[in-house]
């Protein structure tokens, strides 16, 4: 027994054999382990490729000329966009179909459209076979994940382009178009003796050259017109002049003593043809037509897109329809129509029209779409604005009934506006479109009207504050972007006409805190060469695209 004992304490005390005997208690939990980090791995791995699928799917169901998006661009409602659920769907499954490694897969996607917002998201779970797992009870690991993705439908926005053609715009684009036009023009002359340079005066009214107040014979009986610096037949001739070639003009013009003001004339068998072409409906037939050769005939253009070229001078009016219509400008900018048809997301997302206004405001060309048309193509919009200045105040305006004559009158184009927009949408459909007022004006307001002259010639602007005319259009939602091309002083004034020219100098410094009080916040813009008008009008597009995004 002794002997046992001693055995049985000699086997307490001796340890050699504790680390075997504790590995081989411990490898079972550490086996484990391993075997559920290398399952979890295996399951963590197959998560993220459905993760990258229901990313896929969600971003890809609401992106730009996908099935949802257009569904949803063409919604008048909000809600449910069944076509980007099924795009979704369509999605996530295609490229599950590349990959193995799971069972029992669940999907779901929604596609909801709320105002311009699309929102999208794709849910999944799926079960990944365990390996080592199984030794303690676990066949599969689950695995789920939820991706979500929002975008911004193309707001649905209408552009209505208040476009002054009173007579200021008929004022050259540049001071070296002024130069041209003052060299040769014979308006005025007893006004403006270093030449006139404006393209507007009123034809057929007795103002150019007026027997009847006091023109006196020379010595050989031939009469001088007293207002004019050569004869014109009673017709103002700054605005056809500035449509013809200006070496053809200069070309008709002959030496002639008898008119000392000037010292030239035109041939006498031409002046008379003048009266024949200057009709209310075609003003710009200057010289066609007329009895003398073809050689001394001059085919008059109806638009000038380019200052400075020998085919006719640019006015402000035609800079305005270049800003508009340009494809790539001077300046490498593209004109207002092609900056909206690269922006354009959907058909028809942005419609533009133009309204012109002397007395009132006229619907030259109405809300379209369709503003990728030929400017040689009268049918289209384009068309309209490069022939912008044939709508110029000359006193024989085209459609003279529906633009009125006369000074420059935004009491009446601002209520007129302000009664055409007769809804104010948040753009998320074509049906309900967002308004945008674009005033493109040098903001002289004259209250003159035409034609038998009454009310004051004397230039001012438009109030301000509560009597504001723009006020009414932004209580409504309306975004009023203005463009301001700056008033050029008057060179040479006179003090005729009640001081006209004066009081219109002293009146530019007013011009642009009417403006700017006129204008939306951040929409006050100013240029004044034909490059800068077009990016102007490019930046006031651009601003009102963030802007509808923003506000929706």
């Amino acid at each position: 027994m002794r002997a046992l004992l001693d055995l049985i304490r000699r086997f307490g005390r001796d340890s050699r054999g504790n680390m075997a005997f504790t590995f081989a208690i411990c490898t079972v939990p550490l086996l484990s382990a391993v075997g559920a980090a290398t399952d979890y791995s295996l399951a963590t791995r197959m998560k993220a490729k459905l993760q990258s699928a229901a990313d896929a799917a969600a971003v890809a169901s609401i992106s730009q000329q996908s099935p949802g998006f257009l569904a949803a661009s063409a919604m008048t409602t909000d809600g449910s966009v069944a076509a980007g659920v099924t795009d979704a769907n369509q999605i996530f499954n295609g490229i599950m179909t590349t990959i193995t490694g799971y069972t029992n897969l669940q999907e779901s996607s929604t596609v909801t459209k709320t105002g311009v917002k699309l929102a999208s998201q794709v849910t999944f779970s799926a079960a990944v076979p365990t390996t080592f797992m199984k030794l303690i009870g676990f066949q599969t690991m689950t695995v789920t994940g939820t991706s979500s993705a929002g975008g911004s439908l193309p707001p649905y926005l209408d552009f209505y382009l208040m476009l002054d053609v009173s007579g200021s715009m008929g004022l050259p684009s540049t001071n070296a178009e002024q130069t041209r036009l003052a060299a040769v023009n014979p308006d005025d002359f007893s006004t403006y003796s270093n030449g006139c340079t404006f393209a507007c005066h009123f034809q057929s009214s007795g103002s150019c050259s007026d027997p009847a107040k006091g023109q006196k014979a020379n010595a050989a009986g031939v009469y001088s017109p007293i207002n004019s610096a050569y004869p014109t037949n009673n017709y103002c001739l700054g605005y056809l002049i500035s449509r013809v070639s200006q070496s053809g003009y200069q070309s008709l013009l002959q030496a002639n003593s008898n008119y000392p003001m000037k010292g030239v004339s035109l041939p006498s068998a031409m002046v008379p043809n003048v009266t024949s072409n200057v009709t209310a409906g075609s003003p710009n037939s200057l010289l066609t037509g007329n009895s003398k050769s073809m050689s001394n005939s001059l085919t008059a253009v109806t638009s000038c897109p380019t200052a400075g070229t020998d085919a006719c001078i640019q006015l402000r009016a035609d800079a305005v329809g270049m800003a508009l219509n340009a494809t790539i400008a001077a300046n490498g900018i593209d004109g207002l129509f092609a900056t909206a048809n690269k922006a354009e997301k959907v058909p028809s997302q942005f419609r533009i029209g133009l309204y012109p206004f002397i007395r009132y405001l006229w619907t030259y060309y109405g809300l379209t779409g369709s503003i990728n048309g030929s400017p040689t193509n009268s049918s289209t919009i384009n068309y309209a604005a490069a022939n912008l200045a044939t709508l110029l105040d000359t006193g024989t305006t085209p459609n003279i009934t529906n633009l009125g004559s006369g000074g420059t009158h935004f009491e009446n184009a601002f209520p007129s506006m302000n009664t055409l927009i007769k809804t104010v949408g948040t753009g998320s459909s074509a049906s309900d479109t967002k308004p945008f007022v674009f005033l493109v004006t040098d903001g002289a307001q004259d209250n003159q009207t035409c034609c038998g002259f009454s009310g004051s010639n004397s230039a001012t602007v438009m109030p301000s504050g509560a009597n504001s005319y723009c006020k009414p259009l932004k209580d409504r939602g309306i975004t009023i972007a203005v463009l301001y091309i700056p008033y050029e002083k008057i060179q040479n004034p006179t003090t005729v006409f009640n001081n006209e020219d004066g009081v219109a100098n002293a009146n530019i410094p007013n011009i642009p805190p009417s403006l700017q009080d006129c204008a939306s916040s951040g929409f006050f813009f100013e240029a004044d060469t034909p490059a800068d008008i077009t990016t102007a009008l490019n930046k006031m597009f651009n601003l009102a695209l963030s802007e509808a995004h923003i506000t929706n």
